[in-house]
């Protein structure tokens, strides 16, 4: 009875996973529409509204342009290794890639949306978890603020928290 209950769960926990969806709301203004963005085929995206490119996939996957989606796995990084990694990225042949500020982070945010609170047409391989901004705590240094992808909420994280991450570049 126990192995039953126990295999009976672990469906029911996939089958929620596997229909899990954007949930997107009429009720409020669309806020990142896709008209708004310049879709480029190297796997980044300009937003001619901030200036900024943005990579289509979070660190650590690759934009496949066969499939129009990306391949990889998305890696955890604490704030220091987050900085590092994105001096060293070269996307799109270009090697002027950073963590996003807190605002250039929030500029992406679908409000109308929900798991995940992005605009999917545009940004994919999003995390329904904390994304870094490189923006610092005021009053508490050892600590940088996030935005869960998840609901669209930010907060104040440890540095040494493991969260995801997307790079953005001043477009020239």
């Amino acid at each position: 009875m126990k192995i039953t209950s126990f295999y009976a769960l672990t469906i029911m926990a996939l089958s929620f996973n596997l229909a899990a969806e954007q949930t997107c709301y009429s009720s409020t203004d669309t806020t990142t529409p896709t008209d708004r963005f310049v879709i480029n085929t190297d796997g980044t995206v300009s937003d001619p509204q901030t200036g900024l490119m943005w990579q289509r996939c979070s660190y650590g996957q690759v934009y496949n342009a066969q499939t129009n989606n990306c391949d990889g796995s998305t890696p955890s990084l604490t704030w220091q290794e987050a900085l590092k990694v994105a001096v060293n990225d070269a996307t799109a042949k270009h090697d002027d890639w950073q963590v996003p500020n807190i605002k250039e982070l929030a500029s992406i945010l679908e409000h109308s949306c929900t798991e995940p609170s992005i605009n999917e047409t545009v940004f994919f391989g999003t995390k329904l978890q904390n994304y870094w901004s490189s923006t610092s705590g005021v009053s508490n240094m050892s600590s940088a603020w996030v935005y869960q992808f998840d609901s669209g909420l930010n907060s104040l994280h440890a540095k040494t928290s493991d969260v995801y991450l997307r790079l953005v570049r001043y477009e020239k």
